[in-house]
């Protein structure tokens, strides 16, 4: 398990690379939830994502060999442009392995600064090829199963629980874990009371399942969400989500997409489908919890252009 005393030495180690995001309390969604929302603006990260903090703790922590042989990581799209981008400012030679399903505005991005891209018919051979250039002699920077990474993220809670007012709940979008494990480890130390929830879209079920099976299991992936698209979360994500999360919330594709519009619309961000999952999987918790509910929302990215949003939105049919 992740402590405290890795994520604060996480934190200090990359402080001089990613930005401490804004936690405001939001207006407009605490008007719509009818109680007080607080939002952690991790969409303001470089590279859009939270996932900067993971890529550049792990960047930092490799000797020179390892450097000199370069980098390669998995991505449905934010960890294979913060890898990109990242290594490119460490001057670490990257390659990313995506899905022919990944955003292409992603691959444009990891393309545009320097790393080599290759695409793979779904995640799964996304992974076996990245094991491969693994054993080539590459390090891998995973995702979601690695400390190292799982402490970066962590950064994000560390740095809500510092700068929030009060909280009840907080509400994290869910891939393969890392985010939410970092998140739980920080808040259990920090704010012991909060009660942390995870939110997975239907087809990307990977830590619900795990949940339900006793330990991860392999799931097949049919979301629109790519960049929640885990064909399993690790045993060490699963760890954390079991001892310090609440419950994993499953949310449909089309609600994730009506909470990209309705972020838009009342709070004023424009983010990606992970992030607007948390939306309609607050409202479950404002029903559970009640008025005295005092919701935070860690809104973990930004990369979906007007393109994919407005197409998201014609298929399921939202205005």
């Amino acid at each position: 398990m992740i402590g405290i005393s890795e994520i604060e030495a996480a934190a200090g180690r990359i402080a001089g690379h990613i930005v401490h995001t804004p936690t405001v309390p939001s207006p407009g969604l605490s008007a719509l939830l009818g109680v007080p929302v607080t939002a952690k603006l991790e969409l303001l990260q470089r590279t859009g994502s939270f996932k900067a903090r993971g890529a550049t703790a792990k960047l930092l922590s490799l000797d020179a060999a390892q450097r000199a042989a370069g980098v390669v990581a998995v991505s449905g799209g934010n960890h294979g442009i913060a890898l990109a981008v990242m290594a490119a400012a460490l001057e670490v030679k990257a390659t990313v392995v995506m899905p022919q399903a990944a955003p292409a505005r992603s691959v444009e991005i990891a393309e545009g600064a320097g790393a080599s891209v290759l695409l793979t018919d779904g995640m799964a051979e996304a992974f076996a090829t990245a094991a491969r250039l693994r054993d080539e002699g590459l390090t891998l920077v995973h995702p979601f199963d690695d400390p190292v990474v799982v402490a970066g993220q962590g950064t994000v809670g560390l740095e809500l629980a510092r700068d929030a007012g009060e909280l009840t709940d907080v509400l994290v979008s869910v891939g393969g874990g890392g985010l939410i494990a970092g998140i739980a480890a920080a808040l259990r130390a920090l704010r012991p009371g909060v009660r942390v929830w995870g939110v997975e879209t239907e087809g990307a079920e990977a830590m619900s399942r795990a949940l339900a099976a006793g330990g991860p299991v392999p799931v097949d992936l049919s979301s629109v969400v790519t960049t929640l698209s885990a064909p399993s979360v690790s045993q060490l994500t699963y760890d954390h989500a079991a001892a310090l999360v609440e419950e994993v919330l499953v949310v449909s594709d089309r609600e994730a997409v009506q909470g990209c519009l309705e972020l838009a619309e009342h709070a004023k961000v424009w983010t990606e489908p992970a992030a607007g999952c948390l939306l309609p999987a607050a409202r479950r918790v404002r029903e559970r919890i009640g008025a005295d509910a005092r919701v935070g929302l860690v809104v973990c990215g930004g990369n979906a252009t007007v393109g994919d949003v407005i197409g998201w939105a014609g298929r399921f049919g939202l205005r």
